[in-house]
């Protein structure tokens, strides 16, 4: 096929008054036509820099590229380098010859513009078509990613599509001027499963079809196995291993590479808890990396596995403890409002009737797409949203018949963990303070040097240190800041805690972290979740039981082992059937596929 892309020595830094960041350092990767480069590392490894540079459109300042080459062949082979361009030039690059889909495409997309005339606006630009031409071509590219009725979608705003269709749309308007590189920088991160499912496969569709080299950035080694040919493993601006996808997955070298394989939640069995990164490499004081662990990945997911027999006796030992809580029959209906003083004219079921129990000392998962009720279902059983009807019993006591009073008390026992940690905290209130108020509002202690006590306790308890107390939650990564939403969870000592999404923006060895300490905890203070996500690893991982909901309804509900080996509801073996799995099975069958 022949080279389109050389990056030789690329090094880009931040740089301010007070410190000096090598974002990127000396990475250099050739990419092939019609073949995809996976880049794959944790948050803060320089993926997404890496492509910014290759564009050059790091932020300047602080950012500033120091050094390397970025080549771009041609096809009639000359080759040009994008870091020597003048300006106005490398405009010609940028969306014709290299686009990019960006990782929210709610920030990447016009909310005051039409759809269409966005993806309008670049083959204008680009290609110099009529606004008829370009009108007609935009919907034809709306019907190739598989977008229904495009003309209507053309006319709809950003806000009225969901998130897969605004991401079909980044990919239309990406795809619009036949690029000859298309640089996706996590498209499927904040995405249900089964639509993650159905753009990977659309992007290997339109790779293919159209001869075009992809370079993939992602913090999953599981979405990577889907599409990449190649694989870069980023750790602190480095590329610390490179190599063919299915000889990353199965001889991994570098203990980094090894740590990302380790923490990916796995399906095939069960683990009492998930390997970190930390598991297999430390880093010295002078930047070094030392091999901790001196096994295979394989082996040391082994010697953490639960044996039939163990999980056998956790299930017997739940079966004999007492429901803590009972919903009947629950019911969730919003209705629908034509204008602000007309009358109603439907409801939306967002909960339409669905029952469940959960033991002391039980997880029970709660999974589906968006829409699907679940988060509806968490905060009707809080009473932070009424229910419309149904029953929810907490410890015997009938949670819709309590007055406010009584309510409040109840709320001691049952906490919420929110999905995103630094909107449910005041960015104005230190940690410290923050947790403060919560043990001043339910009456704890007897005085505010106990309770700073007991604070510096708890930080400590979820991974943190008693000097994060007086810091505020800007200062803190998204892994820092999930655990401070658990120790305020934990604050008031409860026994029942809503996870809501709890980890599903967080890089997967952060997640494996979090995940661990939730099953820590769960075991020391003999807490009872109910566990909320879209991501069917992590609900199994943690999970006793699955509800699986659809529509407002629970359509399937069992053991997590035995649902995930033989689901009965259709829409049960969808939700599987997406889940990227990167078995060695999958991967030589990925690649008989593709040579085909």
């Amino acid at each position: 096929m022949g080279t389109v892309l050389e990056v030789r020595d690329l090094s880009t830094e931040f740089r301010s008054e007070q410190y000096c960041v090598r974002a990127v350092d000396r990475v250099s990767f050739r990419l092939e036509r019609g073949r995809a480069l996976g880049i794959v590392g944790e948050s803060g490894s320089g993926k997404s820099v890496t492509a910014l540079s290759i564009l050059r459109l790091v932020p300047t300042p602080p950012g500033r590229i120091v050094g390397g080459q970025v080549l771009f062949h041609h096809r009639d082979s000359t080759v040009v380098d994008l870091l020597e361009l003048p300006e106005h030039e490398m405009q010609r690059y940028r969306g014709n010859r290299i686009a990019m889909i960006f990782q929210e495409p709610m920030t990447s997309l016009n909310p005051v513009f039409r759809c269409g005339e966005q993806v309008m606006e670049a083959l204008m630009l680009h290609r110099g078509m009529s606004r008829h031409e370009a009108r007609q071509r935009t919907i034809e590219l709306f019907s190739e990613v598989g977008l229904p009725d495009p003309e209507l979608m053309a006319d709809r705003y950003p806000h009225q599509l969901s998130g897969g269709q605004k991401q079909r749309v980044m990919i239309a308007m990406a795809m619009s001027c036949e690029p000859d590189i298309l640089i996706a920088d996590e498209p499927t991160t904040a995405l249900d499963v089964t639509v993650q499912a159905t753009i990977l496969k659309l992007m290997r569709q339109l790779q293919r079809s159209h001869q075009m080299a992809l370079i993939f950035i992602s913090h999953d080694l599981g979405v990577i196995a889907e599409i990449a040919d190649e694989v870069a493993v980023m750790y602190k601006g480095s590329i610390v291993e490179y190599g063919p996808l299915e000889h990353i997955f199965t001889t991994p070298h570098h203990p980094y590479t090894k740590g990302l394989l380790g923490c990916r939640p796995r399906l095939e069995r069960k683990l009492r808890i998930l390997p970190t990164v930390r598991d297999f490499m430390e880093e010295l004081p002078d930047g070094t990396i030392r091999e901790r662990l001196h096994i295979s990945v394989h082996e040391y997911i082994d010697s953490l596995s639960l044996s039939p027999a163990e999980l056998q006796v956790r299930k017997a030992a739940l079966n004999q403890r007492p429901v803590l809580l009972r919903v009947e029959d629950l019911r969730v209906h919003f209705p629908i409002r034509k204008g602000l003083f007309s009358g109603i004219r439907g409801y939306v079921k967002a909960v339409d009737g669905i029952s469940f129990t959960i033991r002391e000392g039980e997880t029970l998962g709660l999974v589906g797409e968006s829409g699907s009720g679940k988060t509806t279902t968490g905060r009707a059983i809080l009473r932070l949203i009424e229910p419309t009807g149904g029953r929810i019993f907490f410890d015997g006591k009938d949670v819709r018949a309590l007055s406010a009073a009584e309510l409040k008390g109840l709320r001691r026992q049952m906490q919420i963990i929110f999905q995103d940690p630094y909107a449910s905290l005041n960015p104005r209130l230190s940690v410290g303070s923050a947790l403060l108020e919560v043990l001043r509002v339910h009456n704890l202690f007897a005085s505010d040097k106990e309770r700073r006590e007991y604070i510096f306790w708890l930080l400590q308890r979820v991974g943190l240190e008693p000097r994060h107390f007086w810091h505020y939650p800007h200062e803190f990564s998204g892994g820092q800041r999930q655990r401070i939403g658990i120790a305020r969870a934990l604050a008031v000592q409860p026994r029942f805690i809503i996870c809501d999404e709890p980890v599903s923006a967080l890089d997967v060895s952060v997640q494996a972290q979090v995940l661990n300490l939730l099953v820590e905890l769960r075991e020391e203070f003999g807490l009872t979740y109910l566990f909320i996500t879209h991501d069917w690893s992590v609900v199994k991982f943690i999970s006793d039981r699955i509800a699986v909901m659809q529509s407002g309804r629970i359509v399937e509900l069992g053991d997590a082992e035995e649902l995930y080996v033989n689901p009965q509801h259709e829409y049960t073996r969808t939700l599987i059937a997406a889940i990227p799995a990167a078995t060695l099975e999958k991967l030589q069958h990925s690649a008989r596929l593709a040579s085909a």
